[in-house]
């Protein structure tokens, strides 16, 4: 990645390597960073901070609860500024290595209600009730990104101009046609260890653009394996100097805008005939298409709604359609499933910046709970 991209990036000009010296440093038995995470008021962002600890946690709940100062983090007035952070799920830290950890958290206010942003909570009721939990739903989600540059541009393109048209670019190889891929591999990796179940990537149809996948994921994991792996990316390209981008359509006009594809299956599906349960569920998800539309990007769909146009791989916002190996459809029925008449379904719906609790939670909501 050359210096005159990046020439406006702070981070991107700093020696990276003198780091090495302090972590390598030994890191005594009884002193371990835990780096609390947790989404902020915006429904996007994610802050972070860190705390020694004694000793590694066999469970999240076995940590402190802690606090932080909502009145910079758009959930708190000044005057009375603390939310709670309660930890929710342990992953290890790649970063800092060895035994340290990264500390998923959610938030409450004051009064120990949970914060507008802590979808997390109401998640969790569907996924623990009785009906959700015997079809075991699983979930893979389909993060799409863009990598940006200082400047709001994507990184590499041209700055007075356009790259070449679509074409070439969706799972392409070459200098000509693929930009930043090792801040893709290092996210991989990275995610890999630290206990995210990423199962793949790939460059996708707008350059600079890229997507990763996670899962499957059961129940409220999805959402927990999912900011995770935000978190780990934007770290990550933090390092570079370069910003990831989780707008739904960062660049107007004929370039393909960003999802988070939703694929999601119960147990009913998974088995012999479960075709037969998926279409039943695509029923009852066209008569709830507004509420997941809502649902479906933090800003209950003004977001997405600049990029379910009906163009551009996908549909439109406005209406509901389905249809088998058809990208330009809300429900898609992957081919294979559609020949073994069983198998999963994908809710191509929801943006990239969605929050992945409300996704899941609707689907879960409308098509087991038939709320």
């Amino acid at each position: 990645m050359s210096r005159e991209i990046l020439k406006n990036s702070a981070n991107a000009g700093l020696n990276k390597t003198l780091l090495s010296r302090y972590f390598n440093l030994p890191q005594p038995q009884d002193k371990i960073q835990a780096e609390y995470i947790w989404i902020d008021g915006t429904g996007q962002g994610l802050r972070s901070k860190t705390r020694t600890i004694s000793a590694v946690p066999k469970k999240a709940t076995e940590l402190p609860v802690w606090t932080y100062d909502g009145s910079s983090t758009y959930q708190a007035h000044g005057e009375n500024s603390e939310i709670f952070l309660y930890p929710i799920a342990l992953y290890k830290d790649p970063f800092r290595r060895n035994n340290n950890i990264l500390v998923l958290c959610e938030t409450y206010n004051f009064d120990h209600t949970p914060t507008a942003t802590n979808k997390r909570l109401k998640c969790k009721e569907a996924m623990d009730s009785g009906p959700v939990k015997m079809e075991e739903p699983w979930f893979g989600i389909e993060q799409e990104y863009t990598l940006m540059d200082l400047d709001g541009r994507p990184l590499g393109w041209p700055k007075n101009g356009f790259p070449g048209p679509q074409g070439p670019y969706y799972c392409g190889v070459g200098a000509d046609r693929v930009i930043a891929r090792e801040i893709v591999e290092a996210h991989y990796r990275a995610c890999l260890f630290a206990g995210v179940p990423i199962c793949g990537i790939n460059a996708e149809v707008m350059p600079s653009q890229w997507e990763y996948q996670i899962g499957p994921s059961l129940g409220i994991t999805a959402g927990d394996d999912l900011w995770i792996a935000r978190f780990i990316l934007f770290r990550i390209a933090e390092e570079y100097g370069v910003v990831v981008s989780l707008d739904p359509k960062p660049i107007n006009g004929s370039w393909n805008g960003a999802g988070a594809h939703t694929n999601f299956s119960t147990k009913t599906m998974r088995n012999d005939n479960g075709l037969d349960e998926i279409k039943r569920a695509i029923n009852k998800m066209e008569k709830r298409h507004e509420d997941h539309i809502r649902a479906y990007d933090p800003n209950q769909g003004r977001d997405n709604e600049r990029r379910l146009t009906g163009k551009c791989e996908t549909s439109s916002i406005h209406n509901f359609s389905s249809g088998v190996a058809n990208r330009t459809v809300s429900i898609r029925i992957p081919r294979s499933v559609a020949d073994e008449k069983k198998g999963y379904l994908e809710d191509r719906r929801p943006s990239s910046n969605c929050d992945p609790y409300s996704v899941t939670n609707a689907l879960v909501r409308t098509c087991i709970l038939n709320e």
